[in-house]
């Protein structure tokens, strides 16, 4: 009997699981390229013996080995009997003659050898999908068909993985060792998806230690390798998947292949069918349509090496009884975590309810966390995870959903996951309010875009900006009387979304307050050019990177520090009785207005910079023109901003170069920041 040497690192070497059907060639080089971003270079993928006699695949395999040699270790699984061959004409059936599996071995091997050093013999031979059993109850025609492709293999100088077991079965191991089939094995494979198909999960040290001990009394020293573990975020819960991968890198296994890194395209079927099974879709780190999932973002920012230390992924699955908070959905954002900051250091406790699913946003957490310790219970969820929602509200003092996807362009790029996030959540936030107990009362962050692009309203051009004809327009704003005008899906979600919300409390009771807000700004707002565009543009010009700016650069907005948006928060709490089922625009007004010309010439200044500006066309429903009149929330509760825009900018660039490592211009050496 061979005994394999075992390696000395007691951590296993990491790879991912990705099968390609024959002409994908471009899921292929998106996965290569995710690989080399999540820093992965070992790669288990099928080989399929069915449609190796089908024209074209030929030349797909001597295409796809080359393409991935340079960038992985492949680990090639060999299965799928031609079903002219089998017992029955089915891709799961025993081929009638065994020894043709080890002849295609021989093939793949003389032509491809110099791709791979293993190569994995069937896939999960005890599951009757991928091996028909009931054609051999007892094994025997399996274990002839992989001893003697095994025996090939070894021949050919290459070292063999026996299919992984799932569900991992040692009493099917044990008739294996008993035939016979461990003596030309160099490593053992066994699958797990605890709490997806393997509803009885037991750990993988249980797993493992029996799998070892069956190995230890047949007299074998074996590799064990988990060839396919992974997760199914079906139900929208990432954090879950986050857990199941952590748990696995701690298994006492030689390597470990996660499952996988894209979500199964819905028109495809799965082997067992054409979409019986939504599990079955929803395994990988990214979705279909490319969106990062948790799991995904955490190890391209800090790899595989950093996985275990992130302790500021939580994610409270049943509250305590006698919990009490204010809930942020959304509160690892921008304002959220503003906001959570000026609420906890009041003495207040708070859940942030967030997915993470913005870039950035775990640094906010992670600062939170820092500051406020278990003052701050963290929960990291969908809005769309219904159950875990309505648990979280029921333990709510006052709501305030932020939770947004926050940008025009990229409702129009991808309008599901801005319909899903903006309507459909903040409608499972109602009724999750509505259905508990007490019914806490709701703030809610509306958008400007409700009113379109105001094209309708008479424009004035002059060297830097555009200003209504209309003089009163001019002097006070835009105010809630306009008619609503939706313009994109971002438009459309967040508007249908604030209707819903005003409705909920006409039709239900309900105490809720909705801002329609200008342009926010301040600490920890992670600027991109598609939103946050005031840090964006000092971002770039602290780091000397180009800007565009989208039409010509004349449209006005008036901007508001975020310190006055959290002040007007916590005044609308307070005289909720009074405000329930209004509607607030809300922003810096008339007196804190820019173009974007003339922030550039602000930020030009303050960040001490020459800046690179190119021009670009007009964006879907870019406003002209948009200043709030804020007279209404001021005459409710007597609130006004206090930060101009001057100050608001030097705090922010403050902010920026001490937490980016940016060296703070000398402009600003001999100013302080204001206390923020």
């Amino acid at each position: 009997m061979e005994i394999s040497e075992k390696k000395n690192s007691s951590t296993p070497v990491l790879g991912i699981l990705e099968w390609f059907r024959p002409g994908e060639y471009e899921e292929v080089k998106n996965a290569i390229a995710d690989l080399k971003r999540l820093g992965i270079t070992h790669l288990r993928t099928g080989i399929s013996w069915a449609d190796w006699y089908v024209k074209g695949t030929e030349e797909w395999y001597d295409w796809l080995f080359k393409e991935l040699e340079p960038h992985v270790e492949i680990l090639p699984c060999f299965l799928y009997t031609p079903p002219s061959i089998g017992e029955m004409q089915k891709t799961s059936a025993p081929p009638k003659d065994l020894k043709a599996y080890a002849d295609f071995i021989d093939v793949m091997i003389n032509k491809y050898g110099n791709y791979f050093e293993w190569v994995e013999l069937w896939n999960e031979p005890n599951n009757k999908i991928e091996y028909d059993f009931t054609l051999d109850y007892s094994w025997n025609k399996f274990a002839k068909m992989i001893s003697m492709a095994a025996n090939w293999a070894k021949e050919r100088g290459k070292k063999t993985l026996l299919g992984g077991m799932s569900p991992i079965d040692p009493n099917w191991l044990q008739m294996m060792v008993e035939q016979g089939v461990l003596e030309k094995i160099d490593a053992v494979g066994i699958h797990g998806f605890p709490h997806v198909f393997d509803q009885q999960w037991k750990g993988w040290d249980v797993n493992i230690k029996a799998v070892r001990e069956v190995l230890e009394k047949g007299g074998y020293d074996k590799e064990i390798w988990i060839s396919e573990a992974g997760f199914s975020t079906w139900q929208n819960d990432e954090v879950k998947q986050y857990q199941e991968f952590k748990n696995v890198l701690n298994a006492d296994a030689d390597r470990i292949y996660w499952y996988s890194l894209k979500d199964l395209d819905p028109k495809n079927a799965t082997v067992g069918g054409f979409h019986l099974d939504e599990r079955e879709y929803f395994f990988g780190l990214k979705k279909t349509d490319g969106t990062k999932k948790l799991l995904y973002k955490l190890l391209e920012k800090d790899g595989v090496e950093k996985i275990q230390e992130q302790d500021y992924i939580s994610k409270q699955y049943q509250i305590k009884e006698d919990e009490q908070y204010s809930l942020i959905t959304g509160g690892a954002g921008f304002i959220g975590t503003n906001l959570a900051s000026r609420l906890l250091s009041e003495g207040k406790k708070v859940m942030v309810y967030d997915s993470l699913f913005r870039d950035g946003v775990e640094e906010n957490l992670q600062w939170l966390k820092q500051q406020y310790g278990d003052k701050l219970i963290i929960q990291i969820a969908g809005i769309n995870e219904t159950r875990i929602l309505q648990n979280c509200v029921d333990h709510a003092s006052e709501v305030f959903h932020l939770c947004a996807q926050v940008a025009v362009t990229s409702s129009v790029t991808n309008p599901i996951h801005d319909f899903n996030v903006n309507l459909q959540g903040t409608f499972n936030l109602l009724e999750a309010i509505r259905n508990s107990k007490h019914q806490p009362p709701l703030i809610f962050t509306s958008t400007n875009k409700v009113y379109g692009n105001l094209k309708d309203v008479e424009m004035i051009e002059n060297e830097t900006r555009f200003y209504p004809a209309d003089e009163k327009m001019k002097k006070y704003g835009i105010n809630e009387k306009i008619p609503l005008d939706f313009h994109s899906p971002y438009g459309c979600s967040k508007g249908a979304a604030d209707q819903y919300i005003l409705d909920y409390s006409r039709t239900y009771g309900l105490k809720t307050v909705v801002f329609r807000m200008s342009c926010i700004y301040g600490p920890h707002q992670f600027g991109t050019e598609d939103q946050g565009w005031v840090a964006h543009f000092l971002i770039s010009a602290l780091q000397d990177d180009p800007i565009t700016i989208y039409g010509n650069g004349k449209q006005v907005r008036d901007i508001l520090y975020v310190d006055d948006l959290i002040d007007a928060f916590l005044l609308a709490k307070k005289n909720m009785n009074s405000l329930a089922g209004e509607v607030f625009n809300i922003g810096g007004g008339p007196e804190n207005t820019v173009s974007l010309l003339e922030i550039l010439n602000l930020i030009k200044e303050k960040a001490d910079k020459k800046m690179d500006v190119s021009f670009e066309d007009w964006r879907t429903g870019d406003q002209f023109y948009y200043v709030s009149n804020t007279d209404k929330f001021k005459e409710a509760t007597g609130w006004k901003p206090k930060y101009k825009v001057e100050q608001g900018v030097e705090n922010l660039v403050h902010w920026l170069c001490e937490n980016r490592n940016i060296e703070l211009p000398a402009t600003l050496k001999s100013k302080k920041a204001i206390a923020i």
